[in-house]
């Protein structure tokens, strides 16, 4: 957003930005350019086309070295921080390998008689157009896909002619980092202890350079537009990772409200980290299991050290993700397996691949229907679109049993809305238990790990009842479940207000399956973003949940509200949520609540 008003360059402004990183930083703005990359589109003679391949090879060469040598510097990072970055410096580092883009290189220059760095350049924007022009609804996911093809593509280039990269060490100690943008392999680069905060004019909450910036654990804004625009060297910021609020030029009211509030979060982070191996259950005695969400395997270190007890929903995608051929049972197997044996005896949920609709995977496009669907997010996705493809279906089963044998684990159906779905995935994992037992030298789990679903249509809600006579436990995802049934896009603007899992309609529903699940005996946790809102926290108790699964940074938060409320408030609380006729209704009661 730009700023609220247009004031002389020494006022106060204030800017809007997506919040990365939670905290606030003080200190002066100075700003890393990045030098401007030249590329020559001379052509070459047939002659020098072994030279420029020769060429190719170092620059590969020199472009492998240097990130291996930014996950070996990710050794002066904290511990949490080198696991999340390290396994995105392997994902560049295997796009460095034989894949489609550089065979596109090549053939540039071999066929097309372009010099290595134009070849490279005309590759990666042509793989970039074409990510960019797939028929799916996900934006934002084209749009990161799109940018780690180029950010190869300029790594390259610049290692071909030898210009120079983007440089942080001269920057003054103790600054605010601000920037046009930042790719996740400038984000590698970043010395934590240097830095109060770090903020750029263009970017989203989503992708690999925010998951960087908040491994390092700086206050962290992107996409605040404007805020470089006239913004001199040494200008003192504030920037709010919680709001995604910058300010420059701050007056001496707001640098002191500023100082106060994190003065406050310090305090409130060492209270926190106090709880952690305190239980979580509240002042009359109810447990409740909170449990972590995994996106991507280097987010197992955060999950250890948020107290949660196992994984409540493993998003199994990132498997398939950046492949040109279907992963195997055995590689699948072996991935699982390192994960529930990391968990050391708590309990893993593997969601089966979620896919279609906005969630495209390239490896698995042949198995697209011919013809685009006109609304994809109404149309073949998650068990819908497996159960046209059991072969894929079954090796995945296959390979989660087997990852049984190491711990508990529990299998879950993404999508569902019919009874006949799950008796048909049943059948499914049954014929491969079968198929299992009857092969020699792999271990087994004793028996088949529990069948479940995920709760996230209103057709499954409130056909609940049904569902529970033939799944073992469901698990509720607020954010489809709300975007079914508001018809609304989480994409939305948040000034729309049509996006909203406060709304009463979506808590009548979880309350709902709540109380289905709880009449049928089957356990029943919720896994959505509302589970790590420490203020909705007492409100889903209320309504009947007492499993909860979120990113395991808010655990410590979620913990704290639990411990603080009772049963009792908590049912007083659903009560009055769902007797009220709108989002903003129930967060006035919510905010009443939290104020007593």
């Amino acid at each position: 957003m730009r700023p609220t008003s247009t004031p002389s360059p020494t006022s106060e402004r204030r800017f809007s930005g997506h919040p990365v990183s939670p905290g606030i930083g003080i200190g002066p703005v100075h700003e890393a350019r990045e030098p401007a990359l030249h590329v020559s589109t001379a052509k070459i003679t047939p002659a020098a086309v072994a030279a420029e391949l020769e060429r190719l090879e170092a620059a590969l060469e020199r472009s492998r070295h240097q990130l291996n040598k930014l996950k070996h510097r990710l050794a002066t990072l904290p511990e949490d921080s080198q696991a999340e970055i390290a396994p995105l410096m392997d994902m560049y580092l295997h796009m460095l390998s034989s894949t489609r883009l550089l065979r596109g290189v090549r053939v540039r220059i071999q066929e097309g008689l372009l010099c290595a760095e134009a070849a490279v350049q005309t590759e990666t924007e042509a793989q970039a157009a074409v990510i960019m022009a797939q028929q799916v609804t996900d934006k934002a996911g084209r749009l990161r896909r799109a940018d780690e093809v180029r950010e190869l593509g300029r790594r390259v280039v610049r290692n071909l002619t030898r210009q120079p990269f983007r440089n942080f060490a001269n920057l003054p100690m103790g600054s605010i980092l601000g920037a046009e943008s930042l790719r996740p392999s400038d984000a590698a680069l970043i010395q934590p202890a240097r830095f109060a905060g770090i903020f750029t004019a263009e970017g989203g909450a989503d992708g690999h350079t925010a998951v960087m910036l908040r491994a390092l654990g700086l206050p962290a804004v992107l996409g605040a537009e404007g805020t470089l625009a006239g913004t001199a060297p040494g200008t003192i910021a504030i920037i709010d990772g919680d709001t995604g609020e910058i300010i420059l030029n701050p007056v001496l009211a707001s640098l002191e409200a500023a100082r106060r509030k994190l003065a406050e979060q310090t305090r409130i982070k060492r209270s926190l980290a106090r709880l952690q191996r305190l239980p979580s259950v509240t002042r009359c005695g109810l447990a409740v299991q909170l449990q972590a969400n995994l996106e991507l395997p280097f987010e197992l270190p955060m999950i250890a050290s948020s107290g949660a007890h196992g994984i409540g929903l493993l998003r199994s995608e990132f498997i398939f993700m950046n492949r040109e051929t279907l992963p195997d049972e055995d590689t699948q197997a072996r991935i699982y397996t390192s994960i529930v044996e990391a968990m050391d005896g708590d309990p893993v949920t593997i969601r089966v691949l979620d896919w279609g609709s906005d969630k495209e995977v390239e490896a698995l496009a042949r198995y697209q229907p011919a013809v685009l669907e006109p609304n994809p997010a109404l149309g073949l996705r998650g068990i819908r679109l497996l159960l046209r493809h059991q072969a894929i279906l079954e090796t995945q089963l296959a390979a989660i049993i087997r990852a049984g044998a190491a711990g508990p684990v529990r299998i879950m159906l993404p999508m569902v809305s019919l009874a006949a779905e799950v008796v048909e995935a049943r059948a499914c994992l049954q014929r491969v238990w079968r198929r299992l037992k009857r092969r020699r030298n792999i271990l087994l789990p004793d028996t088949l790990p529990p069948l479940g679903i995920m709760v996230e249509t209103p057709a499954s809600a409130l056909a609940a009842p049904v569902l529970a006579k033939y799944a073992d436990f469901f698990a509720i995802g607020t954010n489809d479940l709300t975007m079914y049934t508001l018809a609304a896009d989480r994409a939305l603007p948040a000034g729309s207000k049509l996006y909203d899992p406060l709304e009463p309609a979506v808590l009548r529903l979880i309350h709902l399956t709540a109380t289905f699940a709880q009449a049928a005996g089957i356990p029943v946790s919720l896994c959505g973003e509302l589970a790590s809102r420490p203020q909705a926290v007492p409100l889903l108790l209320g309504l009947g949940i007492r499993q909860l699964s979120m990113h395991g940074n808010a655990i410590p938060r979620v913990k704290q509200a639990i411990r603080g409320t009772t049963l009792a408030a908590c049912e007083v609380l659903a009560e009055r949520a769902l007797q009220a006729e709108s989002a903003d209704g129930v967060r006035n009661i919510l905010a009443s609540a939290t104020a007593t």
